[in-house]
């Protein structure tokens, strides 16, 4: 029988620090009106069944160990999509004393899908993204491969760490706090060389 994870993916979303824009557009991506049920796409609150880690908002000292139990708690294959420029880089509360960065900060991203809000569309379409990515992790789990040399895991830096006192040291890291890390997204883009959905039209 040919399996593919690719069929029925499970998601999982998880509101980081966002505006709720984004939260919105995640949730309308799901409705009837766009309909993401016609690619298998199931959207569950438990960890341990979901496949598709869907990410709002920037990443700061509070959710950082909640995003990185919620990651830990699924099983392999597993894809992450950093949805909204907040996840991605920050977005507009980049520098901001209390924002640590996007969800690469935390834990591996494989898709990014900016926007802001993102819309519906681009949801979907990093979703099948991801989906891609999820076939691959597990053709490489077949052959007794590690899945995590495929997708973000393969390149990611390790993110950044909290000190005694719940908070990240300026300099530590790679960036020290507040600033995405050399040759991560700015505002507005993407890593070069990584999935990432189609940019809406202006």
């Amino acid at each position: 029988m040919d399996h593919k994870m690719s069929r029925s993916p499970w998601v999982i979303h998880y509101d980081g620090s966002s505006c709720n824009g984004c939260d919105i557009e995640v949730l309308a991506s799901l409705t009837p009106l766009f309909d993401a049920e016609r690619f298998g796409v199931v959207n569950t609150g438990n960890p341990k069944h979901a496949d598709i880690f869907l990410v709002t908002g920037s990443v700061n000292a509070q959710n950082l160990p909640v995003v990185r139990q919620i990651y830990n708690q699924m099983l392999e294959p597993k894809c992450v999509v950093a949805c909204g420029i907040c996840a991605c880089s920050g977005g507009v509360f980049r520098g901001a004393y209390n924002v640590i960065g996007g969800v690469d900060r935390a834990i591996p991203v494989d898709v990014y899908a900016p926007g802001c809000a993102i819309r519906p569309e681009t949801v979907i379409d990093a979703i099948v993204e991801a989906c891609g990515i999820l076939d691959q992790k597990e053709a490489v789990m077949r052959a007794g491969g590690d899945p995590l040399s495929v997708g973000g895991a393969a390149t990611w830096d390790g993110g950044v760490e909290l000190g005694e006192d719940g908070f990240v040291a300026a300099g530590a890291g790679a960036d020290g706090a507040g600033d995405a890390p050399a040759g991560k997204p700015a505002a507005g883009d993407v890593p070069a060389g990584t999935p990432a959905a189609a940019k809406e039209a202006e």
